[in-house]
């Protein structure tokens, strides 16, 4: 589903997904207000989401969708790359964070990740979110209190997909298969009530699950 303001965006872009075999926009919208409620009626694998838009912007809208829907992927796709931009709408439950002046592959595969429930940020991004959020989680909390949430293994595999490894790299990582890590995060998902990793992350660091400091 598409929420940007500017038509001519917006057409574009679902010129571009619309021409993939596996991918297809079941809406678009222009407003904030408008997201909500087409999101509630189409139930959308991902929402590719802008900032600024008349009336409700993208960090209001998201926060709004994701209070009714948590396990709803939004990927945000704006021109603005300023950190206060970035950290809210991840705080707002956004699962990634593209810029417009991407490459057609790089969108494509943003969409198609985020849709997987991985994560959608560039290194250095998600390198900086990673800190900004460490600084008020506290430092590493000991694994009892994880452990009342997660397994062991789901905890392991939170802490390797924080360093931004791939599922088949974890899978090898584990000596386990990419199929086993794919259950181990959807189970993760849902007992963190979260869409994607990139939210997971994000809440094992202010738990104090996850250390930055070990990250590459």
């Amino acid at each position: 589903m598409l929420v940007d303001d500017h038509p001519v965006v917006r057409k574009g872009t679902r010129e571009l997904l619309d021409g993939e075999a596996d991918l297809s926009v079941v809406g678009e919208v222009g407003s904030g207000e408008e997201a909500i409620v087409m999101a509630r009626d189409l139930l959308p694998d991902v929402i590719l989401m802008d900032v600024s838009m008349p009336g409700m912007n993208g960090i209001e809208a998201t926060k709004a969708i994701k209070a009714e829907r948590p396990q709803q992927n939004v990927l945000v796709l704006t021109s603005y790359d300023d950190d206060a931009y970035i950290f809210a709408l991840l705080e707002a439950g956004a699962a990634g964070y593209l810029l417009k002046n991407a490459s057609e592959d790089e969108l494509l595969g943003a969409v198609r990740a985020v849709a997987a429930g991985e994560s959608a940020l560039h290194p250095s991004v998600a390198r900086k979110v990673l800190e900004r959020f460490s600084a008020t989680s506290g430092g590493m909390g000991s694994g009892t209190a994880a452990l009342d949430t997660l397994s062991p293994r789901e905890l392991e595999v939170l802490r390797i997909a924080a360093t931004g490894r791939t599922n088949k790299e974890i899978a090898r990582d584990l000596d386990i298969s990419p199929r086993t890590v794919q259950v181990h995060l959807a189970n993760i998902f849902s007992k963190l009530d979260v869409g994607s990793r990139t939210e997971a992350v994000l809440i094992g660091i202010k738990r104090g699950w996850v250390n930055p400091n070990d990250l590459g």
